[in-house]
């Protein structure tokens, strides 16, 4: 849909696959886009560029006459349409130019489209960084070109063969005779299975093809004709072995197979194409900017990228994009398959005791059963199944290729649909399945001005990588005995609690009532139990599988502009373990400073020094230098000091870094793939105080210079308890009750997440169970306890950041007019990146499968009215998100231009320990030349332009309009603080 409200025609119009393709399925075609004409007349719409790109490719593929494709060119004039607005900004797919201008050539014989010209980024804030005078020198790789095409060839066959194998951390241990049998037993029983899926997939193509012909009606033949039989087969095979033993949504293993039949299919289309060899072509040019020894410099990789496809094809952006399925024909495929599992995998009841009745048993079982209020269908596994994998317990684990880091550097983002990897599809922005607003946002960009929010992604996902592997072996070690909940090492399923035996005799309802509850809490804890350690799994087996690698990470983003790394298991956004597991590929001297930031950063991540200033942080190092070594030289013997750490593997690793370091001849030539990281001080408060140039709030959340920073969290909580103390002089029983327990803890999630739209509830909710963690706090007062905290938490923000209260209160108001008028909420980053809040009033689709009806949500569906509530709460959070993915942008493509390593967690910012001084330096000029732009004003015009302009006859909807207009226009006021000081705060980032 159009923003306003019209229905988009039809972009292009796919060829089926290539089995079932055909001269009389083109003649089709041509009728299908005869009638989407006539629809778009009938709607007083144009065709645009798509239709009529889609209508010559039909056109040339059956082999029209010219004159016929005359005709069609002529029609196309005379809608405001030229030949040359046709390779114009058009992303093609596959080879739909080569087709198109070949059918042009047919009536014009020499035309030749026109070449893109350079585009310029028009944005104020990155003008200096894309300069090139003086020519910019970035980083390059430590790497030969041989040595990234061989990398790339590698990359391309893992993504070829759409599954990659590995081993588990698990297949270390020793295999006994009986597991021996149960692998046998497990590979016999799926050759068995593959055969009976094959027949029953076979057999229902064959009766879905004839319903086809007979009833002349669309169904799901032409999607199960998309791959060869034996891949459909393979893909459930793979699926079956991770069910969990508790089961499965039937609605999300629906989705899971719907979305790899699509991946797979996605990959088998540029497999067949010509994609593989432009891409091969294009790569071996393009490492020669990347290698040490490359002679291209001076270019940032898209730009190096769009130059070749120009010399070699004729125009940018004309490798292959993918065409999203949405989410209810996902479901509707995945259903299919589901229900094939479900009647077609059976076994032998005696398999486990041969002495029993011999008969055939399905091996997973379709039931109902309840999640909260709701009734969901499950797939649950026959024990016998669960009771056989697990005694195999296999030594390997199937992914798909885009779960592993690749093994090359990704493709460069060079358009909102182009990047990242070789062949597996990718988004550039992450949306739920099937939303379609944000990418027609992108797409309507103007040329230039996505730039920065590309590069900055190709920064990202240029930094290589590779394993800590001293601290991985510990991991491993834990993992494989009982793990340890103290260090965040899920437990085998074998320490998981048993279910108790019931008493029957004399067993009143009460102790049923209770005997149950205590069955259902130990299957939730089992179940609970099995999914972090299945996660772990995974995890640990994939850095197991790198542990001699080096590998990168492809990155792209929410709706919001918030970087993410595309491997969902293994990347750096993970918990303290996964961060302790990954060091930066490339190392560089520590220099005079690196060892002291080292020292500082492992005082950072145990949490003892946060009101210290970094030189006490420094000189405590210092102090406990004895205990720092022995954690680094008997890490699970010595003094364990590690282990008490706010982060303790990322500790652990960064106590070995300073021990290999110090014990160096020369610490300052010790060369150091340690990544060091720098916090924002509650960032999301640091962007609500500079937009309000608010002292108070700026002081609290160090934007100015202090000797020491500034806790808000503690000023919280010392707010908190002068409250508190006047009321209990008043002889409030809950303010006396609460003497000695406000402390920075308990108030701390709350204040965080106030600034990302938490209500009272949830905050009262949150400080409730911090109060629940305090063992002598009376627990008969939690309730009220809670309800007279988050009441004065609130208050004491208020008075701390009362700009802050300002500006959210202007952006909620501005978002519930917005909503109310039948809109959703738009604006445009300061990096120029359009967002959209897809937040819909839900729309539910039936779908019918032979075991169950499916109810498939949809809320983002754009033809849907605005979810006045979520557009509403969700604005000034998101607003705030949108300015620090920005600020990490712009720190991202300054420090690249700088020569530094640089990656993100969000407001958590990494580089090696020699570059620490000049990153905190790019990132807080960075702060101070986002935030010097007009953004509340440049807000308010761009709602006023997008939301004001259609005055009518309508009083109602005009007075509204106007109500609309005079509130965006009522900018909130700002305070006198000198944005300036950021640059000389110490403590903004540290």
């Amino acid at each position: 849909m159009c923003t306003d409200g019209h229905r988009l025609p039809y972009r292009r119009i796919r060829p089926m696959p290539l089995k079932i393709a055909s001269w009389n399925f083109w003649m089709c075609s041509m009728l299908h886009i005869r009638k989407i004409f006539v629809m778009l007349g009938e709607a007083n719409l144009k065709p645009n560029v798509g239709s009529y790109v889609a209508v010559l490719e039909c056109m040339e593929r059956s082999e029209s006459t010219s004159t016929t494709i005359q005709r069609c060119l002529q029609q196309m004039e005379t809608t405001g349409i030229s030949k040359d607005q046709l390779f114009q900004n058009y992303v093609y797919q596959l080879d739909e130019r080569d087709i198109v201008l070949k059918a042009i050539r047919k009536v014009h014989r020499n035309y030749q489209p026109p070449v893109n010209c350079n585009i310029i980024c028009p944005l104020p804030l990155v003008k200096d960084f894309y300069r090139k005078d003086p020519q910019p020198l970035y980083p390059k790789l430590n790497l030969t070109v041989s040595d990234l095409q061989n990398r790339f060839e590698e990359q391309l066959e893992n993504e070829s063969k759409v599954f990659v194998t590995i081993d588990s951390v698990e297949a270390s241990q020793h295999v006994t005779e009986s597991k021996s049998r149960a692998r046998v037993q497990l590979d016999s029983l799926r050759a068995q299975w593959g055969k009976s899926l094959l027949q029953a997939l076979q057999d229902s193509k064959k009766h879905l093809e004839r319903i086809s012909r007979k009833m002349r009606k669309m169904n799901l033949y032409p999607y199960l004709c998309l791959l060869e039989d034996e891949q459909y087969v393979q893909i459930m095979i793979e699926s079956l072995t991770k069910i969990a033993p508790t089961g499965e949504s039937f609605l999300f293993m629906s989705q899971e197979l719907g979305s790899k039949l699509y991946n797979r299919y996605s990959i088998h289309r540029k497999i067949l194409s010509q994609h593989v060899e432009r891409m091969r072509e294009l790569y071996q040019e393009y490492t020669q900017l990347l290698a040490k020894d490359g002679q291209v410099s001076g270019s940032l990789p898209r730009e190096m990228w769009e130059k070749l496809e120009l010399e070699k094809f004729g125009s940018p952006h004309m490798l292959n994009v993918d065409t999203p399925w949405p989410k209810y024909l996902l479901v509707q495929v995945g259903t299919f398959l589901v229900d094939l599992m479900v009647h077609e995998i059976k076994l032998q009841s005696n398999l486990l005791s041969p002495r029993s009745e011999s008969k055939l048993i399905p091996v997973l079982y379709h039931m109902y059963s309840f999640r909260s209020t709701r009734q969901i269908g499950l797939i649950k596994p026959h024990p016998i199944f669960s009771q056989i994998v697990s005694d195999a317990g296999e030594t390997h684990l199937t992914f798909e290729s885009f779960i592993i880091p690749m093994q090359c550097p990704p493709v460069p983002w060079t358009s909102p649909s182009f990047g990242a990897y070789l062949l597996s599809p990718a988004k550039l922005m992450r949306s739920m399945e099937g939303a379609v607003q944000h990418q027609l946002l992108l797409d309507k960009s103007p040329p230039g001005q996505l730039y920065p929010v590309l590069d900055s992604l190709n920064q990202l996902g240029i930094c290589a990588w590779r394993i800590n592997k001293p601290v991985l072996d510990i991991v491993v070690s834990i993992f494989n005995g009982k793990g340890s909940e103290k260090l965040d090492i899920p437990p085998p399923l074998s320490e998981a609690p048993q279910v108790p035996v019931q008493n029957s005799l004399n067993s009143n309802s009460w102790d049923k009532m209770a005997y149950q509850r205590e069955i259902a809490n130990c299957r939730k804890k089992t179940s609970e139990m099995y999914s972090l350690r299945m996660d772990s799994l995974y995890k640990l087996s994939i850095a197991n599988h790198l542990r001699d690698k080096i590998f990168w990470f492809p990155h792209n983003m929410d709706f919001r502009g918030r970087t993410y790394p595309c491997p969902p298991y293994f990347n750096h956004l993970g918990g303290d373990v996964m961060r302790a597991l990954l060091l930066f590929a490339e190392g560089r001297a520590l220099g005079s400073k690196g060892l002291d930031w080292l020292k500082i950063h492992l005082i950072n991540l145990t949490g003892l020094k946060k009101k210290s200033s970094i030189q006490e942080r420094k000189e405590y190092a210092d102090s406990i230098m004895e205990d720092i070594l022995d954690s680094a030289d008997r890490p699970l013997t010595g003094k364990k000091w590690w282990m008490e750490a706010d982060e303790p593997w990322q500790a652990l690793a960064c106590c070995m870094e300073i021990a290999n370091a110090s014990r160096s001849l020369n610490p300052t030539k010790y060369i150091s793939c340690f990544p060091v990281h720098q916090d924002g001080s509650c960032n999301g408060l640091q962007h609500y105080a500079a937009l309000g140039r608010d002292e108070i709030g700026a002081k609290s959340v160090n934007l100015m210079p202090c000797d020491t920073p500034q806790d808000v969290y503690s000023g919280v909580a010392q707010q908190v308890e002068e409250f508190r103390k006047r009321d209990a002089s008043r002889g409030v029983k809950v303010a006396q009750v609460l003497e000695g327990f406000i402390g920075r803890k308990v108030v701390k999630q709350t204040v965080m997440t106030v600034v990302y739209g938490v209500t009272r509830y949830g905050g009262r909710l949150q400080i409730e169970k911090r109060l629940k963690e305090l063992e002598s706090f009376p627990q008969d007062w939690v309730w009220e306890a809670s309800h007279y905290l988050v009441k004065q938490v609130f208050n004491s923000l208020k008075e701390m950041f009362s700009g802050t209260r300002e500006i959210q209160l202007w952006l909620t108001e501005s978002a519930r007019m917005i909503s109310r008028s039948g809109n959703t909420v738009e604006w445009l980053t300061p990096l120029g990146l359009p967002i959209i809040q897809p937040y819909h009033r839900s729309k539910y689709k039936l779908l019918s499968g032979n075991l169950q009806i499916v109810n498939v949500q949809n809320s983002h569906d754009a033809n849907e009215q605005p979810d006045t509530l979520k557009q509403k709460n969700a604005f000034p959070p998101n607003f705030i998100h949108s300015l620090d993915s920005t600020h990490m942008m712009l720190t991202a493509l300054n420090c690249y231009k700088h020569g530094l390593t640089f990656v993100s967690v969000h407001d958590c910012f990494w580089t090696h320990a020699d570059t620490v001084d000049i990153m905190n330096k790019v990132c807080r000029e960075q702060f101070v030349a986002l935030h010097s732009q007009p953004i509340l004003h440049n807000l308010s015009k761009f709602l006023q332009q997008k939301y004001c302009q259609n005055l009518d006859a309508n009083p109602v909807r005009s007075t509204n309009i106007l109500k609309m207009l005079l509130h965006f226009s009522q900018v909130p006021e700002t305070g006198n603080f000198d944005l300036e000081q950021v640059k000389d705060s110490i403590y903004f980032f540290s």
